[in-house]
């Protein structure tokens, strides 16, 4: 259905921004604006905006934006279509009429949703009859308990032909739209018609609202296929849709209390099942085949970055990188995909009933970016100790990267391959290949001062684009000085409105009070001992020279959560806070080993 520009207007008059915002976020007058924290991203300070005189919300944190339409479909995952239907109804708006070729196909559509619906609780019916006692048993054998069943509608479909045709003519319908819901097959040779699924336990797929569009079935026995899925229907196109979208949709979004839940991607219907069941509200999966570029599209609207699960043998590791090369080219600022490799020999449901949830939950948070297994398919495995070997790998790695259709994500993958190739290949002092991968550090103390905060501030004033692809990162970060905190917001101010001039943002800042401030982080000093920081810099260096400042700001703020992590593990033993504490130290030793400021003579070597 389309909506005219006028309907859409109307609805925006009707509501505020302000009223359909203040139903999820505290917000607080300011001026002729209104604050709060930001729905979209955790911070402590508000940097969430909304207008109601130009009909718009903006994150200065993370970058969200839109109007009232927007911010609805993003907060409740709902399509375009759902989001104007839901707010019409509010603002008392009659919905446009459908056409006669609308209207009919919308009826068509209703009645096979009702047929699919009949034949899933047909198969709920059967699984509790004395006949689908393999296929309960088989469930239970595999740790559901009955309140999982019923919650995900499992059934069973009998070993006969004409089973569930047959229950369905009785309820009065005709064949035509069996067929046409998939659920019976009629040979190509004129005999009868009959079930296509047949001694199998059934998983009803649900649309993103919840109804029965088409089913899976998994055999009993040895036969194959080992799953078999519905055909596309008029309901149902395989690779557009994910199972148990519906119940991640809620998960995703949290509310009532709930934090929102990481939205993960599983191979199959018992390791989702699996999932939810240890309290991963988030997780889908698609049908049978590799993930598609729709699915990708699906899974962006409810989460920027959801996380692939998939198995750590060979296979597992093929299908991330057909998953990479699917969202490359759709890459754009913000949205990408993570991968966590499971040990060998398990998926999510092994895993959890071996280890618990705590396990896949330490799984979860070490997922790997995007960019690590585009590295991986090029040089995981293969001798590069030759410049002629060395100079191979980065030609096979641009060509990968010159994919992505979004000119600053790309130059962003550049940019990182392009540092990990020096980091890993530049020759150390004295002429010796360096073989480490991260650049030298400077032990001078400089991370328990107020140093690192100065130099993080003339990077960016002096380099405005990177505070404008930093952002998320930045907006989380206390630099222990208020004058210092009030600079790094109205950075983040300034280039949230997509101007990057250097000369124009140190005008911004001596205009809004902090000209005192600013002189003492661009003082010619700093820059004598950090070039990067300075306005004669080339931005690949000050790139560098930004994520190890953000990198040794994470450290820090890893060191205080373990330390109350240690002091919560003393006063209340448990699994969770023992598993929260190790958690907590791996990724300190992680960041630890990025250290916080990068050489400079070295950032001279490799970009000068």
């Amino acid at each position: 259905m389309t909506f005219t520009p006028q309907f859409l207007d109307e609805i925006r008059t009707r509501l505020p921004c302000s009223e359909v915002i203040g139903r999820r976020v505290k917000l607080t007058r300011k001026g002729r604006e209104q604050a709060g924290l930001c729905p979209f991203h955790n911070e402590k300070t508000p940097s969430f905006w909304v207008n109601d005189e130009k009909g718009f919300f903006h994150c200065f944190g993370c970058g969200a934006h839109g109007d009232v339409i927007g911010f609805t479909m993003r907060i409740d995952n709902l399509s375009f279509p759902e989001t104007v239907e839901k707010l019409a109804g509010e603002a008392g708006l009659e919905l446009p009429r459908f056409t006669p070729q609308e209207r009919e196909r919308a009826k068509r559509q209703q009645t096979l949703h009702e047929v699919v619906e009949a034949a899933c609780q047909w198969f709920e019916k059967q699984l509790e009859a004395p006949g689908g006692k393999a296929g309960l048993d088989y469930l239970l054998g595999r740790g559901l308990t009955r309140e999982t069943i019923a919650r995900f509608r499992l059934g069973y479909a009998p070993d006969g032909r004409e089973n569930l045709k047959s229950a369905l003519k009785a309820a009065g319908v005709p064949e035509a739209l069996m067929l046409e819901g998939g659920l019976v097959v009629k040979p190509d040779d004129g005999r009868e018609s009959f079930d296509f699924f047949r001694g199998r336990v059934m998983f009803p797929i649900m649309d993103r609202r919840g109804r029965v569009v088409a089913f899976g079935g998994r055999i009993m026995g040895d036969g194959q296929p080992k799953y078999l899925n519905s055909r596309d229907t008029p309901l149902f196109d395989k690779g557009r849709t994910l199972y148990a979208l519906d119940k991640a949709r809620v998960g995703v979004a949290g509310g009532q209390g709930r934090a929102p839940a990481e939205l993960i991607v599983a191979e199959g219907y018992m390791d989702v099942i699996a999932l939810h069941e240890a309290g991963f509200a988030g997780a889908v999966a698609p049908l049978g085949t590799a993930i598609t570029e729709s699915q990708i599209d699906i899974l962006w609207k409810l989460a920027p970055e959801p996380v692939l699960c998939l198995d750590g043998d060979s296979a597992g590791q093929r299908a991330a990188l057909r998953a990479a090369e699917r969202a490359l080219p759709l890459l754009k600022p913000g949205h990408s995909l993570r991968f966590a490799r499971l040990p060998a020999g398990d998926d999510p449901d092994t895993l959890i009933r071996r280890q618990g949830a705590s396990a896949m939950a330490e799984l979860i948070a070490r997922a790997r970016p995007l960019v690590d297994v585009v590295w991986d398919a090029e040089a995981a495995g293969k001798p590069l100790d030759t410049p002629e070997r060395q100079a191979g790998l980065e030609k096979r790695l641009k060509e990968r990267i010159a994919v992505i259709a979004d000119r600053s994500v790309q130059q962003q993958y550049f940019n990182t391959i392009r540092e990990r190739l020096w980091t890993t290949f530049r020759p150390a002092r004295g002429g010796r290949r360096r073989a480490a991968a991260t650049p030298p550090m400077r032990s001078s103390g400089l991370v328990s001062s107020a140093r690192p905060a100065e130099v993080l501030l003339a990077t960016l004033v002096n380099h405005p684009s990177l505070a404008h692809d930093h952002c998320e990162a930045l907006a989380g970060l206390a630099l222990g000085s208020l004058e210092f905190d009030r600079i790094l917001k109205e950075i983040l101010y300034f280039t949230a409105r997509d101007e990057l001039d250097s000369a124009g943002l140190k005008s911004h800042l001596m205009h809004t009070g902090l000209a005192a401030p600013l002189a003492e982080i661009t003082r010619p000093d700093l820059y004598q001992l950090w070039a990067f920081a300075g306005p004669q810099a080339e931005i690949a260096a000050a790139e560098i020279g930004l994520r190890h400042l953000l990198d040794g700001f994470q450290e820090r703020g890893l060191e205080a959560e373990v330390g109350a992590a240690e002091r919560d593990l003393a006063t209340a033993d448990s699994e969770e806070s023992e598993a929260r504490l190790n958690s907590l130290q791996k990724q300190l030793h992680h960041t630890g080993l990025r250290g916080t400021l990068p050489d400079d003579d070295d950032l001279g070597q490799a970009h000068g």
